[in-house]
């Protein structure tokens, strides 16, 4: 063996074991095609433990393994990374997937860049092919892109250098009716996903820098050149070794369509509420303070909205007897609704208007309050009395009248008090002849509740129920009904 040749050998056996103990594989190549080592990186990629096991040659690393590119394409013959150092190619970051011509289930995926060692002559010496295990990577990738997908919150993503969007996933074209081509390939500010945010210059600023964009309102341009309400936000990630920015969306077009819906119901209660020729009126629950009046109102009491405004009933003395009014606002407070309850409204002016008063608690902004229907009922009531007045004064003295006519008129007196059909005293309950008796006596809620030892609310109950049986709906009647009686 001559000098340069044992040199060459000496040389050789120095870089093998350099090259050893490297995590990257190398697989030397000779030039007439023979692969003469590898070090244990490069047969671990493959799956083996021996150097026969790559085919010992390009021909035989051919009927050994599949190789295709990442779009699931083989290789064409003579493209075999092999194939091409062999013809002396000198290439940077080939991938393809590696799988073992045996069992093509099981696949690898290398990243294969070459190196040509020539001698002194300038003649090809070795061929060096070095080949990255990148299988995990590009699986944890796959993952990525299966649950990027899938995720049905809307997602794009766009490199960081140059802010060119690089992935849009359903949810995204589902919210916005975008398909990919309309997407991907443009740029943020091609494709604003900012527009109309409050800080759109500053989430730009940020995307330049590739940090992360908090979340903001802004628009999505829509294909039709309009825009849909979002949430967005900005994170940076890796996505294929390369610096990415994924944007997220929360979509706001539900939020603002039910917030214009209930704008337009607010709208509309608001304006039904003032042109009402019913008076009304919304108040505070918890301190029964005025909100607002409406005109029919201002005009029932006399007082306009801007003398009752965060006052309560009781401030101005709206309601002439204060238990009435305790109890309805008790009623209230307890969750029970009132309906048609007879209590009497003392005017700015000091005149007394006898009302029916329907009230129910309802939220309105966030905070409960009560809306007030107040009906005028004094031109009824006393047309009414005055009615009954005439009657009773007509039939005392019934001796020119005849018996029909006689029977006519008591029908008819009955008929304007309302008496339920058929109630006579012997029908009331103990509990309900003792509340009578005392509303005959005058006694007032309160005086009841002293006198009887029962709460003013339970008091009212009984009134009311009393009224609803004997068909009537004030004090006076009552006691009309029950002189009739005895």
């Amino acid at each position: 063996m001559d000098a340069p040749t044992a040199a060459i050998k000496t040389d050789r056996a120095a870089l093998q074991q350099v090259i050893a103990g490297l995590t990257d594989g190398i697989i030397l190549v000779e030039p007439d095609q023979s692969i003469s080592w590898a070090n244990a990186a490069a047969l671990a990629m493959h799956g083996i433990e021996e150097l026969e096991g790559l085919g010992g040659s390009v021909d035989g690393y051919r009927q050994r393994f599949r190789l295709r590119f990442r779009n699931n394409h083989p290789l064409p013959e003579g493209k075999y990374p092999l194939d091409r150092v062999i013809e002396g190619e000198v290439f940077d970051d080939v991938t393809v997937e590696v799988s073992p011509a045996s069992d093509p289930d099981i696949t690898w995926v290398h990243t294969i860049r070459s190196l040509v060692v020539v001698d002194r002559g300038g003649e090809p010496e070795l061929l060096v092919l070095i080949v990255k295990d990148e299988t995990e990577r590009f699986e944890a990738e796959d993952r990525f892109e299966g649950a990027f997908n899938a995720n049905p919150a809307p997602a794009l993503i766009c490199r960081a250098a140059d802010q060119v969007y690089v992935r849009v996933n359903q949810g995204f074209m589902d919210m916005t009716g975008h398909d990919r081509s309309t997407v991907v390939g443009k740029t943020v500010r091609e494709f604003d996903v900012f527009s109309g945010g409050e800080r759109h210059d500053l989430a730009h600023e940020r995307i330049s820098e590739g940090r992360a964009v908090t979340q903001m309102e802004a628009e999505v341009p829509l294909p039709d050149g309009t825009g849909r309400a979002v949430i967005v936000a900005g994170q940076p990630i890796e996505v294929g070794g390369e610096p990415c920015i994924l944007f997220t969306f929360a979509d706001l077009e539900p939020r603002r369509k039910a917030e214009i819906s209930l704008r337009k119901t607010e709208e509309r209660f608001a304006k039904s509420f003032r042109l009402s020729p019913v008076a009304g009126a919304i108040t505070r629950l918890a301190d029964h303070a005025f909100i607002e009046v409406n005109q029919a109102f201002e005009a029932l009491s006399g007082y306009s909205d801007v003398d009752l405004t965060g006052r309560a009933a009781a401030d101005v003395r709206l309601w002439s007897d204060p238990a009435a009014r305790r109890s309805v606002e008790g009623d209230l407070r307890d969750g029970r609704g009132v309906q048609n309850a007879p209590i009497v409204m003392r005017t700015k002016e000091g005149a007394e208007v006898d009302c029916l008063v329907s009230a129910e608690t309802v939220e309105i902004n966030d905070e409960a309050c009560v809306l007030w229907v107040v009906q005028d009922v004094t031109e009824r009531k006393k047309t009414e009395d005055e009615l009954i007045a005439a009657i009773e004064s007509v039939m005392a003295d019934t001796s020119w009248f005849s018996r029909t006519v006689v029977e006519k008129l008591a029908n008819l007196r009955q008929t304007s008090r309302k008496p339920g059909p058929g109630i006579g005293i012997g029908d009331l309950t103990d509990r309900e002849r003792q509340i009578l008796g005392l509303i005959s006596e005058g006694c007032d809620n309160v005086a009841m509740s002293d006198r009887l030892g029962l709460s003013t609310n339970t008091v009212r109950n009984h009134v009311a129920s009393l009224f609803r049986k004997i068909g009537v709906n004030r004090r006076a009647a009552a006691v009309v009904w029950a002189r009739e009686r005895g």
